[in-house]
Protein backbone atom coordinates (compact mmCIF):
# COMPACT_ATOMS: atom_id res chain seq x y z
CA UNK A 1 0.00 0.00 0.00
CA UNK A 2 2.85 2.23 0.82
CA UNK A 3 4.40 1.84 -2.57
CA UNK A 4 1.44 2.43 -4.31
CA UNK A 5 0.78 5.69 -2.67
CA UNK A 6 5.11 7.10 -3.30
CA UNK A 7 4.43 5.46 -6.76
CA UNK A 8 1.05 8.35 -6.82
CA UNK A 9 2.81 11.07 -5.49
CA UNK A 10 5.93 10.27 -8.30
CA UNK A 11 3.17 10.37 -10.38
CA UNK A 12 1.52 13.68 -9.30
CA UNK A 13 5.18 15.78 -8.90
CA UNK A 14 5.70 14.67 -12.37
CA UNK A 15 2.70 15.48 -14.15
CA UNK A 16 3.06 18.99 -12.15
CA UNK A 17 6.70 19.31 -13.49
CA UNK A 18 5.33 18.80 -17.28
CA UNK A 19 2.18 20.91 -16.37
CA UNK A 20 4.70 23.36 -15.00
CA UNK A 21 7.07 23.54 -18.22
CA UNK A 22 6.58 26.18 -21.19
CA UNK A 23 5.43 25.97 -24.20
CA UNK A 24 8.60 27.24 -25.00
CA UNK A 25 10.78 24.95 -23.53
CA UNK A 26 8.65 22.09 -24.76
CA UNK A 27 9.27 22.89 -28.55
CA UNK A 28 13.26 23.42 -27.52
CA UNK A 29 13.23 20.17 -26.18
CA UNK A 30 10.58 18.03 -29.04
CA UNK A 31 10.97 16.78 -32.21
CA UNK A 32 8.55 18.56 -33.99
CA UNK A 33 10.44 20.09 -36.79
CA UNK A 34 7.39 22.08 -38.24
CA UNK A 35 6.66 23.46 -34.81
CA UNK A 36 9.88 24.41 -34.00
CA UNK A 37 10.87 25.95 -37.17
CA UNK A 38 7.47 27.92 -37.26
CA UNK A 39 7.97 28.99 -33.49
CA UNK A 40 11.70 30.35 -34.61
CA UNK A 41 10.21 32.52 -36.56
CA UNK A 42 7.62 33.77 -34.58
CA UNK A 43 9.81 34.57 -31.54
CA UNK A 44 12.55 36.47 -33.96
CA UNK A 45 9.70 38.83 -35.85
CA UNK A 46 8.46 39.23 -32.04
CA UNK A 47 11.79 40.41 -31.36
CA UNK A 48 12.75 37.74 -29.05
CA UNK A 49 15.76 36.89 -30.22
CA UNK A 50 17.59 35.06 -27.79
CA UNK A 51 14.83 32.68 -28.03
CA UNK A 52 15.04 32.27 -31.59
CA UNK A 53 18.58 31.82 -31.67
CA UNK A 54 18.14 29.00 -29.53
CA UNK A 55 15.60 27.42 -31.10
CA UNK A 56 17.36 27.52 -34.62
CA UNK A 57 20.40 26.25 -32.85
CA UNK A 58 18.14 23.57 -31.83
CA UNK A 59 16.96 23.25 -35.29
CA UNK A 60 20.44 23.28 -36.79
CA UNK A 61 20.81 19.39 -35.57
CA UNK A 62 17.81 18.32 -37.73
CA UNK A 63 17.62 20.11 -40.83
CA UNK A 64 21.49 19.45 -41.22
CA UNK A 65 22.00 17.95 -44.54
CA UNK A 66 18.37 19.11 -45.90
CA UNK A 67 16.98 22.07 -47.85
CA UNK A 68 16.06 24.29 -44.77
CA UNK A 69 19.76 24.06 -43.61
CA UNK A 70 21.65 27.46 -44.94
CA UNK A 71 18.02 30.06 -43.96
CA UNK A 72 18.42 28.29 -40.22
CA UNK A 73 22.11 28.67 -40.29
CA UNK A 74 21.52 32.21 -41.28
CA UNK A 75 18.83 32.74 -38.83
CA UNK A 76 20.81 31.57 -35.83
CA UNK A 77 23.29 34.22 -36.88
CA UNK A 78 21.00 36.90 -37.22
CA UNK A 79 19.05 35.87 -33.82
CA UNK A 80 22.52 36.12 -31.62
CA UNK A 81 23.35 39.51 -33.89
CA UNK A 82 20.40 41.31 -32.84
CA UNK A 83 20.65 39.65 -29.65
CA UNK A 84 24.08 41.67 -29.91
CA UNK A 85 25.51 38.81 -29.40
CA UNK A 86 28.28 39.60 -32.02
CA UNK A 87 30.93 37.09 -30.73
CA UNK A 88 28.60 34.09 -31.20
CA UNK A 89 26.56 35.71 -34.65
CA UNK A 90 30.02 36.12 -36.06
CA UNK A 91 31.02 32.28 -35.16
CA UNK A 92 27.98 31.26 -36.84
CA UNK A 93 28.22 33.47 -40.00
CA UNK A 94 31.63 32.36 -40.52
CA UNK A 95 30.77 28.61 -40.61
CA UNK A 96 27.52 29.68 -42.58
CA UNK A 97 30.09 31.30 -44.98
CA UNK A 98 32.17 28.04 -45.08
CA UNK A 99 29.12 25.92 -45.87
CA UNK A 100 26.85 27.44 -47.95
CA UNK A 101 28.68 30.25 -49.88
CA UNK A 102 26.54 30.70 -53.07
CA UNK A 103 23.59 31.05 -50.37
CA UNK A 104 21.00 34.08 -50.94
CA UNK A 105 22.29 35.07 -48.00
CA UNK A 106 25.46 34.73 -48.50
CA UNK A 107 26.32 38.45 -48.79
CA UNK A 108 24.42 39.42 -46.50
CA UNK A 109 25.97 37.31 -44.34
CA UNK A 110 29.78 38.05 -45.12
CA UNK A 111 28.69 41.78 -44.20
CA UNK A 112 27.06 41.38 -41.08
CA UNK A 113 30.14 39.00 -39.88
CA UNK A 114 32.35 42.16 -40.11
CA UNK A 115 30.24 44.26 -38.96
CA UNK A 116 30.26 41.59 -35.46
CA UNK A 117 34.04 42.12 -35.91
CA UNK A 118 33.69 46.01 -35.72
CA UNK A 119 31.65 45.86 -32.83
CA UNK A 120 33.57 43.50 -30.84
CA UNK A 121 36.68 45.63 -30.97
CA UNK A 122 37.93 47.47 -27.95
CA UNK A 123 38.53 51.05 -26.66
CA UNK A 124 41.99 52.13 -27.58
CA UNK A 125 43.33 51.81 -24.19
CA UNK A 126 43.07 48.02 -24.20
CA UNK A 127 44.26 45.89 -26.52
CA UNK A 128 44.06 46.28 -29.96
CA UNK A 129 44.21 43.10 -31.88
CA UNK A 130 40.32 42.52 -32.60
CA UNK A 131 40.91 46.03 -34.37
CA UNK A 132 43.70 44.66 -36.61
CA UNK A 133 41.43 41.44 -37.10
CA UNK A 134 38.45 43.78 -38.40
CA UNK A 135 40.28 46.23 -40.25
CA UNK A 136 42.14 42.74 -42.02
CA UNK A 137 38.78 41.59 -42.44
CA UNK A 138 36.99 44.78 -44.11
CA UNK A 139 39.88 45.43 -46.07
CA UNK A 140 39.32 42.05 -47.73
CA UNK A 141 35.51 42.70 -47.70
CA UNK A 142 36.22 45.74 -49.70
CA UNK A 143 38.71 43.89 -52.04
CA UNK A 144 36.25 40.88 -52.84
CA UNK A 145 32.94 43.34 -53.29
CA UNK A 146 34.14 46.60 -54.97
CA UNK A 147 30.55 47.73 -55.49
CA UNK A 148 28.77 46.52 -52.35
CA UNK A 149 26.03 48.78 -51.54
CA UNK A 150 27.83 49.01 -47.95
CA UNK A 151 30.91 50.13 -49.50
CA UNK A 152 30.77 53.54 -47.60
CA UNK A 153 29.88 52.24 -44.04
CA UNK A 154 33.06 49.60 -44.47
CA UNK A 155 35.28 53.01 -45.17
CA UNK A 156 33.49 54.53 -42.21
CA UNK A 157 34.47 51.19 -40.47
CA UNK A 158 37.74 51.42 -41.71
CA UNK A 159 38.34 55.05 -41.02
CA UNK A 160 37.39 54.86 -36.90
CA UNK A 161 39.27 51.80 -36.44
CA UNK A 162 42.36 53.34 -38.09
CA UNK A 163 41.99 56.43 -36.12
CA UNK A 164 41.62 54.20 -32.84
CA UNK A 165 45.00 52.83 -33.53
CA UNK A 166 46.29 56.53 -34.03
CA UNK A 167 45.23 57.27 -30.73
CA UNK A 168 47.10 54.30 -29.16
CA UNK A 169 50.22 54.69 -30.55
CA UNK A 170 50.03 58.34 -29.87
CA UNK A 171 48.99 57.99 -26.04
CA UNK A 172 51.45 54.87 -25.18
CA UNK A 173 54.32 57.39 -26.61
CA UNK A 174 52.99 60.16 -25.05
CA UNK A 175 53.07 58.16 -21.07
CA UNK A 176 56.78 58.50 -21.27
CA UNK A 177 56.19 61.90 -21.17
CA UNK A 178 53.40 61.92 -18.39
CA UNK A 179 55.92 59.99 -16.11
CA UNK A 180 58.55 62.47 -17.64
CA UNK A 181 60.77 60.52 -19.34
CA UNK A 182 61.16 63.16 -21.62
CA UNK A 183 64.46 61.52 -23.61
CA UNK A 184 62.53 58.38 -23.72
CA UNK A 185 59.31 60.61 -24.40
CA UNK A 186 60.83 61.99 -27.53
CA UNK A 187 61.99 58.75 -29.29
CA UNK A 188 58.94 57.21 -28.92
CA UNK A 189 56.98 59.97 -30.45
CA UNK A 190 59.65 60.63 -33.34
CA UNK A 191 59.20 56.59 -33.79
CA UNK A 192 55.38 57.06 -34.15
CA UNK A 193 55.73 59.23 -36.67
CA UNK A 194 58.56 57.06 -38.49
CA UNK A 195 56.05 54.07 -38.17
CA UNK A 196 52.85 55.99 -39.83
CA UNK A 197 53.43 59.64 -41.07
CA UNK A 198 49.85 60.37 -41.42
CA UNK A 199 49.17 59.64 -38.22
CA UNK A 200 46.16 62.13 -37.37
CA UNK A 201 47.79 63.14 -34.36
CA UNK A 202 50.74 64.61 -36.22
CA UNK A 203 50.40 67.80 -34.68
CA UNK A 204 50.26 66.97 -31.09
CA UNK A 205 52.73 64.39 -31.99
CA UNK A 206 55.28 67.41 -33.30
CA UNK A 207 54.36 69.25 -30.35
CA UNK A 208 55.17 66.78 -27.68
CA UNK A 209 58.55 65.83 -29.48
CA UNK A 210 59.28 69.82 -28.97
CA UNK A 211 57.89 70.06 -25.73
CA UNK A 212 60.19 66.95 -24.62
CA UNK A 213 63.54 68.44 -26.23
CA UNK A 214 62.64 71.36 -24.25
CA UNK A 215 62.21 70.08 -21.18
CA UNK A 216 64.86 67.79 -21.32
CA UNK A 217 67.62 70.34 -22.25
CA UNK A 218 66.14 72.45 -19.51
CA UNK A 219 66.72 69.47 -16.87
CA UNK A 220 70.31 68.35 -17.88
CA UNK A 221 73.50 69.81 -16.24
CA UNK A 222 74.02 73.31 -17.21
CA UNK A 223 77.53 72.13 -19.43
CA UNK A 224 74.78 69.97 -21.70
CA UNK A 225 72.09 72.45 -22.05
CA UNK A 226 73.70 73.85 -25.06
CA UNK A 227 73.87 71.35 -27.24
CA UNK A 228 70.28 69.48 -26.22
CA UNK A 229 68.65 73.41 -26.91
CA UNK A 230 70.11 72.79 -30.16
CA UNK A 231 67.30 69.51 -30.65
CA UNK A 232 64.41 71.67 -29.22
CA UNK A 233 64.99 74.38 -31.74
CA UNK A 234 65.28 71.87 -34.01
CA UNK A 235 61.88 70.38 -33.17
CA UNK A 236 60.55 73.77 -32.90
CA UNK A 237 61.16 74.73 -36.86
CA UNK A 238 59.78 71.16 -37.27
CA UNK A 239 56.25 72.48 -35.63
CA UNK A 240 56.16 76.07 -36.75
CA UNK A 241 56.78 74.51 -40.60
CA UNK A 242 53.80 72.51 -40.28
CA UNK A 243 51.28 74.38 -37.96
CA UNK A 244 52.26 78.10 -38.52
CA UNK A 245 48.83 78.49 -37.45
CA UNK A 246 48.58 76.24 -34.60
CA UNK A 247 47.04 77.33 -31.18
CA UNK A 248 50.34 75.58 -29.53
CA UNK A 249 52.67 77.95 -31.33
CA UNK A 250 52.27 80.76 -28.83
CA UNK A 251 53.91 78.82 -26.14
CA UNK A 252 56.38 77.35 -28.08
CA UNK A 253 57.27 80.61 -29.39
CA UNK A 254 57.89 82.03 -25.95
CA UNK A 255 59.95 79.29 -25.21
CA UNK A 256 62.19 79.30 -27.88
CA UNK A 257 62.24 83.15 -27.49
CA UNK A 258 63.78 82.56 -23.68
CA UNK A 259 66.15 80.04 -24.61
CA UNK A 260 67.32 81.82 -27.64
CA UNK A 261 67.97 84.90 -25.30
CA UNK A 262 69.88 82.80 -22.70
CA UNK A 263 72.32 80.76 -25.52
Amino acid sequence: MKTLRTFAAILVVTAAAIACKSQYELLLSGNDSEAKYEAAFDYFNAGKYQKAAQLFESLSIITNGTSRDDTVQYYRGLSNYRNKDYYTAETNFERFLEQYPRSPFADEAEFLRIDCLYRSTLRYELDQTPTYKAINAIGEYLASHPGSEYKSTCYSMMDELDGRLDRKAFENARLYYRMEDYKAARVALRNVLKDDADNRYREDILYYTAMASYKFASLSVPSKQKDRFLVFYDDYYNFIGEYPESARRKELDALFKRTKEKY
